[in-house]
């Protein structure tokens, strides 16, 4: 039985208990407070493209296609097919779980997972060429009658020699054969099969990407962020222009959301005197030690000598849409930066940036005019190093490396 935490409103002692009980957790909330995602997004996109934050295992992206072909097989009708694959991925979570695999997506909810692995891999699917239906998944499902009957043509073609129809197959046609006993004997591991049928479908689809060279020429590396990879010199010029500037992005954001933080304790620590706050006070402290400890770090002569005209040229217009309010942030906080030497902590410029450019995305949710809204605030919001996605195209490195034969 899944566990979960509440508390009602009663006063600010309660709220600042409950707050207290839940820093211990220590998580990060992810949310995009400041508006950056779309430029974050298209950096990623550009970098590792076809995944997403919250893919696990890379063999899922063989997996989803698998299950979907079984039913395909069976000619599951459009009016069950829904509920059917729904059934069929359920039944994989349980399997995963039985075994010692890491990383298995659902770990936590188990079988009640609310969203399932083929809507976090579907766009990802597509990217990599590995299913050939254009539509959405919902769109997939009211058309798979349509699909059975174009499969039918194309069997017909075929027997007179005819070319058969591309659009008739929803997945690509040399997808590596279902493994014996699937769906109820599985693991994660890729075969070596299997690897280099991934590794040519990432090579067609994602040519020039930093993805498509790390699985041609890449070695394994753990490290913690992109732009510290230890072939980062090799790496194909385009993709270390872009790396650079994803690198002091990460870094003038991060000390946006420090600021933000800081922002927020202090006023929660002034609407609560004279009682006081103790969760606040603590929080407010790890955030301006943090500052510090980010001001030391950034490289100043980098981001003296960056061009922010260079940077939009590699962003805006590729993809997501990059507002022109998020890019006047960025320049303004960029320029209050340099002005200040990163001293922002009590600079009321660089304050009043953030607080603007917060209130300016959540209007009336704004944490800092609403009452409500900032009782609800973790004490830890959006702080975490943006790595562009790296993280997961690393793990699915991790487990193509092996199947390529690469240690």
């Amino acid at each position: 039985m899944s566990s979960f935490l509440s508390w009602l409103d009663y006063d600010a002692a309660a709220r600042e208990r409950a707050m207290r009980i839940l820093s211990l957790f220590n998580v990060s909330e992810s949310r995009d407070e400041l508006g950056i995602g779309a430029i974050r997004d298209t950096i990623a996109d550009r970098l590792f493209p076809g995944t997403s934050t919250i893919q696990t295992r890379l063999r899922y992206m063989l997996i989803v296609p698998w299950t979907y072909r079984l039913l395909e097989e069976q000619r599951v009708p459009a009016a069950k097919f829904a509920v059917r694959a729904d059934q069929d991925e359920r039944l994989l979570i349980k399997v995963l779980l039985a075994t010692d695999e890491k990383r298995v997506f659902g770990r936590e909810a188990g079988v009640k997972l609310k969203r399932l692995p083929s809507s976090v891999y579907w766009a990802g699917l597509g990217a990599w060429g590995i299913r050939r239906f254009s539509g959405s998944q919902s769109d997939y499902y009211r058309q798979i009658d349509q699909l059975y009957l174009s499969q039918g043509r194309r069997r017909k073609k075929e027997d007179e020699d005819s070319d058969p129809d591309p659009e008739s197959n929803a997945w690509h046609p040399r997808l590596p054969t279902v493994p014996e006993g699937f769906p109820a004997q599985l693991d994660l591991q890729v075969t070596p099969d299997e690897a280099s049928f991934l590794a040519d479908r990432i090579g067609n689809s994602c040519k020039g990407s930093l993805l498509d060279w790390l699985v041609k020429h890449g070695k394994p590396d753990d490290c913690a962020e992109p732009w510290l990879h230890m072939q980062f010199a090799n790496f194909p010029e385009p993709m270390r222009h872009l790396l650079q500037h994803a690198r002091l992005f990460c870094d003038i954001v991060e000390g946006a959301a420090r600021l933000y933080n800081v922002s927020l304790a202090d006023l929660q620590i002034e609407q609560s005197k004279p009682t006081g706050n103790t969760f606040a006070e603590a929080r407010r402290d790890e955030h301006e030690s943090a500052l510090e400890e980010w001001r030391e770090r950034v490289d100043w002569a980098a981001l003296k000598a960056w061009s922010l005209d260079d940077f939009w040229s590699e962003t805006v217009e590729r993809g997501h849409d990059i507002t022109p309010g998020v890019r006047a942030f960025i320049t303004a906080w960029l320029a209050r930066l340099l002005d200040t030497e990163g001293l922002v902590r009590d600079d009321r410029e660089a304050r009043n940036l953030v607080r603007s450019r917060e209130m300016k995305l959540k209007g009336s949710s704004s944490r800092f005019t609403n009452k409500e809204a900032l009782g609800q605030w973790g004490g830890n919001s959006g702080t975490g190093r943006n790595n562009f996605r790296w993280g997961v195209a690393r793990d699915f490195l991790v487990d193509l490396y092996p199947a390529l034969g690469r240690s």
